[in-house]
């Protein structure tokens, strides 16, 4: 075998980087075998449209391996060369028991010995092993439970259905339903609201692929033919669609994005990035949160390098505003000497240049949503590690987030629900790690984890804002002080005092005026606010954990502050969003 250039394997590293498309498969067992054939292609041409589609993600299948659909979906991943990942909805050798057929459990087998990875589902909540040993109410709850699972870590959904509601839990009419509605009757909750039953958001998506079943009445519903197609949403008006909704492109072009992104700065990112364990620490951890940690230290480099790429552009916005205002002021007070208008158009000219390029390049946008996603990762990794649950079974720590801002920061909740699929799978009740989560996400008054870190950025903060308040008062002195001259001692005054006096006052305003809206612009006082809430939110939460020796109330204490956190990162992206400084108001400033 010849070795690789490191060209190759700098491309094959990079590669390595590419973040899932998940799409998941329901679809009924007992497929028409005429059918067959015309399903597999349809399925084909699916995964071949988003591989195209989707260059700079890894296409990956989620299937049981359930007789009919599941097992035709995974054949088709396998012959493609795509990524299969098998969640058992129980242990093996109880669900390959249910299959009728040996040739359905000959396909298992071969299909379970190709997947990428392969893992068993806890028992649902109320379930005993020996409840779900036998058809019944409990085995039914562990197929509704593997439904709702993939549903929340998934893209698309991959219907092979006929169209028909089912009152069967788990059936495949279910999962649709849930896919759609959040709701699955048998399963969830029936008095919980959750904001997923009345938004439009990127977790509705499904590939419906008409089929008949092989049983009496076994037709498709009205109005639908087998091996017919469409994109299905919960859009009341077009809820079929031959292209996939505009909202949906939108949002798998930021996911997209995020991943070009990572593949490009893959080297870099493995050199420089913050993980949030150590080697040392990592043989403690539950299996899973590794996948979260990856993609929190793509996320956070990423956001370091645009946030970089965003002060560098405030920064020299801002002197080159100064630069203006000082020509302008100049051209004032120093009659007849034109160039000083001249510098003044290309101090504007290289300011909107500037501009232009960083909002071409979306550095703002990528810095904000890279932020949001580090962050969100940051409460996902701790919560999985520190074994932290919803209330509802059917909800994991994605669903909520940034539910209510705009709609194409779902792409954030897209990312997160691949980096939680492993780890969702089985939750971690270890002492050990909630002792790890008390101690590196929380911290202390000395300086570590969270309490330590908005402790630090508070005072920087604080600190930048003394310095804006102070130039404030220099520039009132110096104004005054001048106007004092021209008042008292102004007639007496050399002829040519009188432009350097006026030029010193309107730097001295001018500086200030600038430093208040790079101040703005950094959001400086609200982030004071907000950096001195969270420090008071996290002593808060400290306290209580310190004054508990219950793990499970320690667990949902840990639930609150995540849940703020989440809410605060909503309350940030928002609050920043409208601080990009334009052209117009470079040009305000600089006149």
């Amino acid at each position: 075998m010849s070795e690789l250039s490191p060209k190759e394997h700098d491309s094959q590293a990079g590669r390595a980087y590419a973040v899932p498309l998940v799409v998941a498969v329901t679809g009924h067992r007992d497929l028409v075998q005429d059918e067959v054939p015309g399903i597999r292609e349809r399925v084909r041409i699916l995964f071949t449209e988003l591989q195209s589609d989707n260059p700079d993600r890894q296409l990956q299948v989620l299937s049981a391996l359930a007789e009919g659909a599941d097992q035709l979906v995974a054949e088709v991943a396998v012959e493609m060369g795509i990524s299969l990942v098998v969640p058992l909805p129980m242990q093996k050798s109880v669900y390959r028991d249910d299959f009728e057929s040996d040739e359905a459990k000959l396909r298992f087998d071969a299909m379970y010995d190709s997947a990428a990875h392969c893992y068993e589902l806890p028992l649902a909540r109320g379930n005993t092993f020996e409840g779900i040993a036998y058809p019944g109410e409990q085995r039914a709850r562990q197929y509704a439970q593997l439904g709702v699972y993939l549903c929340a870590h998934c893209h698309i959904l991959l219907a092979i259905w006929d169209g028909k509601d089912t009152d069967e839990l788990g059936g495949t009419g279910q999962v649709v339903k849930f896919h759609r509605d959040d709701v699955m009757p048998g399963y969830t909750p029936a008095l919980v609201a959750t904001r997923q039953m009345l938004v439009e958001d990127e977790s509705d998506l499904v590939y419906h692929v008409v089929c008949s079943r092989d049983r009496p009445g076994g037709e498709p519903a009205d109005g639908l033919d087998p091996l017919d197609w469409s994109w299905f949403t919960k859009d009341r008006e077009h809820p079929r669609k031959r292209l996939m909704p505009g909202r949906n492109r939108l949002i798998f072009a930021r996911s997209s994005e995020f991943s070009r992104d990572a593949m490009r700065h893959a080297k870099s990112i493995e050199a420089e990035k913050y993980p949030l364990y150590t080697a040392e620490q990592a043989a403690g951890l539950p299996p899973g949160v590794e996948d979260i940690n990856r993609l929190f230290c793509i996320a956070d480099w990423l956001a370091i390098r645009f946030q970089n790429k965003v002060l560098l552009t405030l920064r020299v916005t801002h002197v080159l505003a100064f630069l203006m205002g000082l020509m302008f002021i100049l051209y004032t007070e120093v009659r007849g000497v034109s160039y000083y208008m001249f510098a003044f158009l290309v101090f504007f000219l290289v300011s909107a240049a500037v501009q232009f390029r960083a909002k071409r390049q979306g550095w703002h946008r990528k810095y904000l949503d890279y932020r949001a996603l580090a962050e969100g990762l940051r409460v996902q990794f701790f919560w999985a590690v520190a074994g932290v649950g919803n209330e509802s079974d059917s909800k994991y720590t994605h669903d909520d987030f940034l539910q209510t801002q705009d709609p194409e920061l779902g792409w954030v909740r897209n990312i997160m629900r691949v980096a939680g699929m492993h780890c969702d799978a089985a939750k971690n009740s270890s002492d050990a790690g909630l002792q790890f989560v008390l101690r590196e996400w929380i911290g202390d008054e000395a300086g570590n984890g969270q309490l330590g870190y908005f402790a630090a950025k508070s005072a920087d903060k604080t600190k930048r804002n003394h310095l804006t308040e102070l130039l404030g008062r220099l520039s009132l002195y110096t104004s005054v002080t001048v106007v004092a001259i021209f008042v008292t001692v102004g007639a007496s005054l050399p002829g040519d005092w009188s432009s350097p006096l006026m030029v010193a006052m309107g730097a001295m305003l001018l500086v200030y005026g600038i430093r208040q809206g790079y101040g703005y612009a950094t959001a400086e006082k609200d982030l004071i606010k907000q950096y001195e809430f969270m420090q008071r939110l996290f002593k808060s939460a400290r306290r209580r954990l310190d004054d508990t020796n219950d793990p499970q109330e320690q667990r949902l204490i840990l639930k609150a502050l995540g849940d703020s956190a989440l809410d605060e990162h909503a309350d940030w992206i928002l609050m920043h969003r409208d601080r990009v400084i334009d052209q117009s108001e470079v040009w305000r400033m600089g006149s």
